[in-house]
Protein backbone atom coordinates (compact mmCIF):
# COMPACT_ATOMS: atom_id res chain seq x y z
CA UNK A 1 0.00 0.00 0.00
CA UNK A 2 1.24 3.47 -0.91
CA UNK A 3 0.14 6.65 0.87
CA UNK A 4 0.16 10.30 -0.18
CA UNK A 5 -0.57 13.44 1.83
CA UNK A 6 -1.17 16.58 -0.27
CA UNK A 7 -1.19 19.79 1.78
CA UNK A 8 -2.46 23.04 0.27
CA UNK A 9 -1.22 25.30 3.06
CA UNK A 10 -3.87 27.76 4.24
CA UNK A 11 -6.21 26.69 1.44
CA UNK A 12 -9.50 26.95 3.36
CA UNK A 13 -11.09 30.34 3.97
CA UNK A 14 -14.29 32.19 4.80
CA UNK A 15 -17.12 33.46 2.54
CA UNK A 16 -15.94 36.42 0.48
CA UNK A 17 -18.34 39.20 -0.64
CA UNK A 18 -16.52 39.56 -3.99
CA UNK A 19 -17.40 35.90 -4.67
CA UNK A 20 -21.08 36.35 -3.75
CA UNK A 21 -20.57 34.64 -0.43
CA UNK A 22 -18.49 31.77 -1.74
CA UNK A 23 -15.07 30.88 -0.39
CA UNK A 24 -12.02 30.71 -2.69
CA UNK A 25 -12.28 26.89 -2.55
CA UNK A 26 -15.91 27.05 -3.66
CA UNK A 27 -15.10 29.46 -6.48
CA UNK A 28 -11.96 27.70 -7.71
CA UNK A 29 -12.08 24.94 -10.33
CA UNK A 30 -10.96 21.81 -8.46
CA UNK A 31 -12.04 18.72 -10.44
CA UNK A 32 -9.36 16.50 -8.88
CA UNK A 33 -10.06 17.41 -5.26
CA UNK A 34 -13.76 16.92 -6.06
CA UNK A 35 -12.87 13.54 -7.58
CA UNK A 36 -11.20 12.51 -4.33
CA UNK A 37 -14.42 13.32 -2.46
CA UNK A 38 -16.66 11.60 -5.02
CA UNK A 39 -14.63 8.37 -4.99
CA UNK A 40 -13.87 8.53 -1.26
CA UNK A 41 -14.98 10.57 1.70
CA UNK A 42 -15.10 14.23 2.66
CA UNK A 43 -14.84 15.31 6.26
CA UNK A 44 -13.37 17.77 8.70
CA UNK A 45 -10.89 17.88 11.54
CA UNK A 46 -9.70 20.33 14.18
CA UNK A 47 -5.92 20.37 13.84
CA UNK A 48 -4.85 23.10 16.27
CA UNK A 49 -5.34 22.13 19.94
CA UNK A 50 -6.78 24.51 22.49
CA UNK A 51 -4.10 26.84 23.83
CA UNK A 52 -1.90 26.71 20.71
CA UNK A 53 -1.58 29.27 17.94
CA UNK A 54 -2.68 27.93 14.53
CA UNK A 55 0.76 28.12 12.95
CA UNK A 56 1.93 25.88 10.15
CA UNK A 57 4.35 24.19 12.56
CA UNK A 58 1.65 23.01 14.97
CA UNK A 59 -0.83 22.30 12.18
CA UNK A 60 1.42 20.27 9.89
CA UNK A 61 2.71 18.16 12.76
CA UNK A 62 -0.96 17.44 13.47
CA UNK A 63 -1.69 16.52 9.85
CA UNK A 64 1.21 14.04 10.03
CA UNK A 65 -0.23 12.41 13.14
CA UNK A 66 1.71 14.10 15.95
CA UNK A 67 0.09 15.35 19.14
CA UNK A 68 1.94 18.65 19.63
CA UNK A 69 0.97 18.81 23.30
CA UNK A 70 3.61 16.15 23.91
CA UNK A 71 6.39 17.01 21.41
CA UNK A 72 6.33 20.66 20.31
CA UNK A 73 8.91 23.20 21.54
CA UNK A 74 8.59 25.98 18.94
CA UNK A 75 8.73 26.72 15.24
CA UNK A 76 12.30 27.91 14.80
CA UNK A 77 14.01 24.79 16.17
CA UNK A 78 12.30 22.84 13.36
CA UNK A 79 13.61 25.31 10.80
CA UNK A 80 17.09 25.14 12.33
CA UNK A 81 17.16 21.40 11.64
CA UNK A 82 16.30 22.03 7.99
CA UNK A 83 19.13 24.53 7.70
CA UNK A 84 21.68 22.17 9.23
CA UNK A 85 22.08 24.36 12.32
CA UNK A 86 22.81 22.20 15.34
CA UNK A 87 21.25 23.55 18.54
CA UNK A 88 22.91 22.94 21.88
CA UNK A 89 20.87 22.27 25.03
CA UNK A 90 21.14 25.94 26.11
CA UNK A 91 20.46 27.42 22.65
CA UNK A 92 17.26 29.15 21.60
CA UNK A 93 16.37 29.47 17.91
CA UNK A 94 14.22 32.33 16.62
CA UNK A 95 12.71 32.91 13.18
CA UNK A 96 14.23 36.07 11.73
CA UNK A 97 11.95 37.49 9.02
CA UNK A 98 13.11 40.24 6.70
CA UNK A 99 10.14 42.61 6.57
CA UNK A 100 9.14 45.97 5.16
CA UNK A 101 7.99 48.61 7.64
CA UNK A 102 6.46 51.90 6.59
CA UNK A 103 4.85 55.02 7.96
CA UNK A 104 5.10 56.89 11.23
CA UNK A 105 4.29 55.27 13.59
CA UNK A 106 5.74 52.18 11.90
CA UNK A 107 3.31 49.74 10.26
CA UNK A 108 3.94 46.16 9.07
CA UNK A 109 3.72 46.92 5.37
CA UNK A 110 4.92 43.50 4.13
CA UNK A 111 5.96 40.53 6.29
CA UNK A 112 7.98 39.07 3.37
CA UNK A 113 9.82 42.19 2.12
CA UNK A 114 8.22 41.67 -1.26
CA UNK A 115 9.16 37.98 -1.30
CA UNK A 116 12.79 38.97 -1.47
CA UNK A 117 14.90 36.40 -3.39
CA UNK A 118 17.13 34.13 -1.32
CA UNK A 119 20.39 35.40 -2.85
CA UNK A 120 19.62 39.03 -2.01
CA UNK A 121 18.36 38.12 1.45
CA UNK A 122 21.51 36.12 2.18
CA UNK A 123 23.65 39.21 1.58
CA UNK A 124 21.57 41.17 4.08
CA UNK A 125 21.64 38.41 6.71
CA UNK A 126 25.41 37.95 6.38
CA UNK A 127 25.95 41.67 6.87
CA UNK A 128 23.58 41.71 9.85
CA UNK A 129 25.53 38.84 11.36
CA UNK A 130 28.82 40.66 10.85
CA UNK A 131 27.47 43.78 12.53
CA UNK A 132 25.21 42.37 15.26
CA UNK A 133 26.36 38.78 15.70
CA UNK A 134 29.01 37.31 17.94
CA UNK A 135 29.54 34.45 20.34
CA UNK A 136 26.08 34.92 21.88
CA UNK A 137 24.12 35.68 18.71
CA UNK A 138 24.38 34.16 15.24
CA UNK A 139 22.28 34.95 12.15
CA UNK A 140 21.85 32.21 9.53
CA UNK A 141 20.46 32.81 6.00
CA UNK A 142 17.50 30.72 4.89
CA UNK A 143 15.00 30.91 2.01
CA UNK A 144 13.52 34.18 0.71
CA UNK A 145 12.44 36.25 3.74
CA UNK A 146 12.71 33.37 6.24
CA UNK A 147 15.94 33.27 8.30
CA UNK A 148 17.25 32.18 11.68
CA UNK A 149 18.80 33.69 14.78
CA UNK A 150 20.46 31.41 17.33
CA UNK A 151 20.74 32.88 20.81
CA UNK A 152 23.31 31.04 22.90
CA UNK A 153 22.07 30.71 26.47
CA UNK A 154 18.91 32.64 25.59
CA UNK A 155 15.37 32.42 26.89
CA UNK A 156 12.37 30.93 25.13
CA UNK A 157 9.91 32.71 27.45
CA UNK A 158 9.64 35.93 25.45
CA UNK A 159 6.22 36.76 24.02
CA UNK A 160 6.61 37.28 20.27
CA UNK A 161 4.03 37.89 17.53
CA UNK A 162 4.28 36.44 13.99
CA UNK A 163 4.61 39.32 11.51
CA UNK A 164 1.96 37.87 9.20
CA UNK A 165 -0.54 38.33 12.05
CA UNK A 166 -0.16 42.12 12.00
CA UNK A 167 -0.19 43.04 8.30
CA UNK A 168 -1.02 46.75 7.82
CA UNK A 169 -1.04 47.31 11.60
CA UNK A 170 1.21 49.38 13.85
CA UNK A 171 4.09 47.30 15.14
CA UNK A 172 4.60 48.99 18.54
CA UNK A 173 1.94 46.99 20.46
CA UNK A 174 3.29 43.74 18.96
CA UNK A 175 7.02 44.03 19.59
CA UNK A 176 8.53 41.29 21.81
CA UNK A 177 7.63 41.60 25.48
CA UNK A 178 8.56 39.87 28.71
CA UNK A 179 11.75 38.03 29.50
CA UNK A 180 14.45 38.63 26.88
CA UNK A 181 12.46 41.31 25.05
CA UNK A 182 15.01 44.07 25.67
CA UNK A 183 17.68 42.27 23.63
CA UNK A 184 15.33 41.29 20.80
CA UNK A 185 13.95 44.81 20.49
CA UNK A 186 17.45 46.27 20.51
CA UNK A 187 18.45 43.97 17.66
CA UNK A 188 15.34 44.99 15.73
CA UNK A 189 16.04 48.71 16.14
CA UNK A 190 19.71 48.31 15.22
CA UNK A 191 18.74 46.44 12.05
CA UNK A 192 16.91 49.54 10.78
CA UNK A 193 20.06 51.61 10.37
CA UNK A 194 22.03 48.72 8.87
CA UNK A 195 19.37 47.98 6.26
CA UNK A 196 18.31 51.53 5.45
CA UNK A 197 21.03 52.28 2.90
CA UNK A 198 22.20 48.77 2.05
CA UNK A 199 23.14 48.26 -1.63
CA UNK A 200 20.68 45.38 -1.93
CA UNK A 201 17.83 47.63 -0.81
CA UNK A 202 18.95 50.52 -2.99
CA UNK A 203 18.84 48.20 -6.00
CA UNK A 204 15.41 46.86 -5.01
CA UNK A 205 13.97 50.35 -4.67
CA UNK A 206 15.46 51.33 -8.03
CA UNK A 207 13.62 48.39 -9.61
CA UNK A 208 10.35 49.37 -7.94
CA UNK A 209 10.53 46.52 -5.40
CA UNK A 210 9.98 46.65 -1.66
CA UNK A 211 13.14 46.98 0.44
CA UNK A 212 13.82 44.84 3.51
CA UNK A 213 13.81 47.56 6.15
CA UNK A 214 13.84 45.51 9.36
CA UNK A 215 14.22 42.11 10.94
CA UNK A 216 11.33 40.59 12.91
CA UNK A 217 12.08 37.97 15.57
CA UNK A 218 9.52 35.34 16.64
CA UNK A 219 8.81 31.57 16.79
CA UNK A 220 11.40 30.91 19.50
CA UNK A 221 12.11 27.50 20.98
CA UNK A 222 14.67 24.88 22.01
CA UNK A 223 15.70 21.67 20.29
CA UNK A 224 12.75 19.22 20.22
CA UNK A 225 12.70 15.48 20.74
CA UNK A 226 10.21 13.95 18.31
CA UNK A 227 9.54 10.28 17.60
CA UNK A 228 10.32 9.32 14.00
CA UNK A 229 7.48 8.45 11.66
CA UNK A 230 8.83 4.92 11.30
CA UNK A 231 8.87 4.49 15.08
CA UNK A 232 5.35 5.89 15.31
CA UNK A 233 3.71 4.22 12.31
CA UNK A 234 6.20 1.69 10.91
CA UNK A 235 6.35 3.55 7.58
CA UNK A 236 9.09 5.31 5.65
CA UNK A 237 8.37 8.73 4.19
CA UNK A 238 9.54 11.64 2.10
CA UNK A 239 8.78 15.37 2.17
CA UNK A 240 8.56 17.80 -0.75
CA UNK A 241 8.31 21.47 0.20
CA UNK A 242 9.89 24.82 -0.57
CA UNK A 243 9.97 26.05 3.03
CA UNK A 244 12.45 25.30 5.81
CA UNK A 245 9.69 24.62 8.33
CA UNK A 246 8.47 21.55 6.45
CA UNK A 247 12.02 20.44 5.69
CA UNK A 248 12.74 20.75 9.41
CA UNK A 249 9.70 18.67 10.30
CA UNK A 250 10.94 16.08 7.81
CA UNK A 251 14.39 16.10 9.40
CA UNK A 252 12.94 15.58 12.86
CA UNK A 253 10.57 12.74 11.95
CA UNK A 254 13.05 10.87 9.75
CA UNK A 255 11.58 11.67 6.33
CA UNK A 256 13.74 12.04 3.26
CA UNK A 257 13.93 15.71 2.31
CA UNK A 258 13.46 15.89 -1.46
CA UNK A 259 14.59 19.12 -3.12
CA UNK A 260 12.81 20.34 -6.25
CA UNK A 261 14.46 22.92 -8.45
CA UNK A 262 12.26 25.98 -8.83
CA UNK A 263 10.22 25.35 -5.66
CA UNK A 264 9.69 28.86 -4.28
CA UNK A 265 6.83 28.83 -1.77
CA UNK A 266 4.96 31.34 -3.94
CA UNK A 267 2.52 31.12 -6.87
CA UNK A 268 5.43 30.71 -9.29
CA UNK A 269 6.57 27.46 -7.65
CA UNK A 270 7.44 24.40 -9.73
CA UNK A 271 4.21 22.42 -9.33
CA UNK A 272 5.04 19.92 -12.04
CA UNK A 273 8.42 19.24 -10.51
CA UNK A 274 6.84 18.59 -7.13
CA UNK A 275 4.34 16.13 -8.60
CA UNK A 276 7.12 14.30 -10.48
CA UNK A 277 9.25 14.15 -7.34
CA UNK A 278 6.33 12.71 -5.38
CA UNK A 279 5.78 9.98 -7.95
CA UNK A 280 9.49 9.16 -7.95
CA UNK A 281 9.58 9.13 -4.14
CA UNK A 282 6.78 6.58 -3.97
CA UNK A 283 9.13 4.07 -5.59
CA UNK A 284 11.26 4.02 -2.42
CA UNK A 285 8.93 5.17 0.37
CA UNK A 286 5.62 4.07 1.86
CA UNK A 287 4.30 7.61 2.20
CA UNK A 288 4.99 10.90 0.43
CA UNK A 289 3.95 14.33 1.64
CA UNK A 290 3.74 17.22 -0.83
CA UNK A 291 3.38 20.65 0.75
CA UNK A 292 2.42 23.73 -1.28
CA UNK A 293 2.85 27.09 0.44
CA UNK A 294 1.28 29.32 -2.23
CA UNK A 295 -2.37 29.42 -1.00
CA UNK A 296 -1.19 30.47 2.46
CA UNK A 297 1.08 33.20 1.12
CA UNK A 298 -1.76 34.51 -1.05
CA UNK A 299 -4.04 34.59 2.00
CA UNK A 300 -1.45 36.52 4.01
CA UNK A 301 -1.11 38.99 1.14
CA UNK A 302 -4.89 39.45 0.98
CA UNK A 303 -4.80 38.49 -2.70
CA UNK A 304 -8.03 36.73 -3.58
CA UNK A 305 -6.96 36.32 -7.21
CA UNK A 306 -3.67 34.71 -6.26
CA UNK A 307 -5.36 32.39 -3.78
CA UNK A 308 -7.81 31.08 -6.36
CA UNK A 309 -4.94 30.65 -8.82
CA UNK A 310 -2.86 28.78 -6.23
CA UNK A 311 -5.75 26.44 -5.39
CA UNK A 312 -6.44 25.69 -9.06
CA UNK A 313 -2.74 25.07 -9.77
CA UNK A 314 -2.49 22.79 -6.73
CA UNK A 315 -5.48 20.82 -8.01
CA UNK A 316 -4.43 20.61 -11.66
CA UNK A 317 -0.67 20.23 -11.32
CA UNK A 318 -0.27 18.28 -8.05
CA UNK A 319 -3.47 16.46 -7.10
CA UNK A 320 -4.41 15.37 -10.63
CA UNK A 321 -1.08 13.84 -11.77
CA UNK A 322 -0.40 12.17 -8.41
CA UNK A 323 -3.90 10.70 -8.24
CA UNK A 324 -3.65 9.43 -11.84
CA UNK A 325 -0.39 7.68 -10.98
CA UNK A 326 -1.76 6.11 -7.81
CA UNK A 327 -4.89 4.82 -9.49
CA UNK A 328 -2.79 3.15 -12.18
CA UNK A 329 -0.45 1.42 -9.72
CA UNK A 330 -2.71 -0.53 -7.38
CA UNK A 331 -3.46 -0.21 -3.68
CA UNK A 332 -3.16 3.31 -2.27
CA UNK A 333 -4.67 5.88 0.04
CA UNK A 334 -4.52 9.63 -0.58
CA UNK A 335 -5.33 12.53 1.73
CA UNK A 336 -5.70 16.17 0.67
CA UNK A 337 -6.24 19.06 3.09
CA UNK A 338 -4.97 22.43 4.25
CA UNK A 339 -3.15 22.67 7.55
CA UNK A 340 -5.24 25.63 8.74
CA UNK A 341 -7.42 28.34 7.19
CA UNK A 342 -5.76 31.58 6.04
CA UNK A 343 -8.68 33.89 5.18
CA UNK A 344 -7.81 36.61 2.67
CA UNK A 345 -9.92 39.10 4.62
CA UNK A 346 -7.94 38.51 7.83
CA UNK A 347 -4.50 37.94 6.26
CA UNK A 348 -3.63 35.47 9.03
CA UNK A 349 -4.39 31.96 10.28
CA UNK A 350 -7.45 30.89 12.27
CA UNK A 351 -8.13 27.91 14.53
CA UNK A 352 -11.25 26.90 12.62
CA UNK A 353 -11.64 23.26 11.52
CA UNK A 354 -10.37 22.28 8.08
CA UNK A 355 -12.02 20.16 5.36
CA UNK A 356 -10.25 17.07 4.08
CA UNK A 357 -10.68 14.56 1.25
CA UNK A 358 -9.54 10.94 1.60
CA UNK A 359 -9.79 8.24 -1.05
CA UNK A 360 -8.30 4.94 -2.08
CA UNK A 361 -8.26 1.27 -1.19
CA UNK A 362 -10.86 0.25 1.38
CA UNK A 363 -12.46 3.70 1.63
CA UNK A 364 -16.15 3.52 0.72
CA UNK A 365 -17.61 6.55 -1.04
CA UNK A 366 -19.99 8.77 0.88
CA UNK A 367 -22.68 11.11 -0.47
CA UNK A 368 -20.46 14.19 -0.81
CA UNK A 369 -19.47 15.36 -4.26
CA UNK A 370 -17.36 18.52 -3.84
CA UNK A 371 -14.31 19.55 -1.86
CA UNK A 372 -14.78 22.83 0.00
CA UNK A 373 -15.76 24.24 3.39
CA UNK A 374 -19.30 22.85 3.16
CA UNK A 375 -17.74 19.60 4.37
CA UNK A 376 -17.42 21.26 7.79
CA UNK A 377 -21.18 20.84 8.11
CA UNK A 378 -21.91 17.72 6.03
CA UNK A 379 -18.67 15.72 6.12
CA UNK A 380 -19.17 12.05 6.90
CA UNK A 381 -16.06 11.73 9.07
CA UNK A 382 -14.49 14.05 11.64
CA UNK A 383 -11.43 14.07 13.89
CA UNK A 384 -11.01 16.14 17.03
CA UNK A 385 -8.14 16.17 17.88
CA UNK A 386 -7.04 16.26 14.24
CA UNK A 387 -3.84 14.23 14.66
CA UNK A 388 -6.05 11.13 14.78
CA UNK A 389 -6.74 11.56 11.05
CA UNK A 390 -3.36 10.07 10.11
CA UNK A 391 -4.02 7.00 12.26
CA UNK A 392 -7.29 6.49 10.39
CA UNK A 393 -5.61 6.83 7.03
CA UNK A 394 -2.93 4.29 7.96
CA UNK A 395 -5.48 2.00 9.64
CA UNK A 396 -3.71 2.18 12.96
CA UNK A 397 -5.39 2.40 16.39
CA UNK A 398 -4.94 5.90 17.79
CA UNK A 399 -3.56 6.29 21.33
CA UNK A 400 -6.12 7.11 23.99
Amino acid sequence: MKYVVLVGDGMSDEPVPELDGKTPLMAARTPNLDRMVRTGIGGWCRITPEGYSPGSDVANLGVLGYDVTSCYTGRSPLEAAAMGVELGPEDVALRCNLVTLGGEPAVMRDFSAGHIPSAEAAQLIRDLDAALGGEELRFHPGVSYRHLLVWRGGTDATHCTPPHDISDREIAPHLPSGEGAELLNRLTRESWALLADHPVNRARVARGELPATSIWLWGQGRRPRIQTFRERFGKSGGMISAVDLMKGIAQNIGFERIEVEGATGWIDTNYAGKAAACIDGLKRHDLMCVHVEAPDEAGHAGRLDYKIQAIEDFDAKIVGPVLDYLEAQGEFRALACPDHPTPVALKTHTRDPIPFAMCGTGIAADANRAYDERLLACGSLSFDPGWRMMYHMLERPAPA
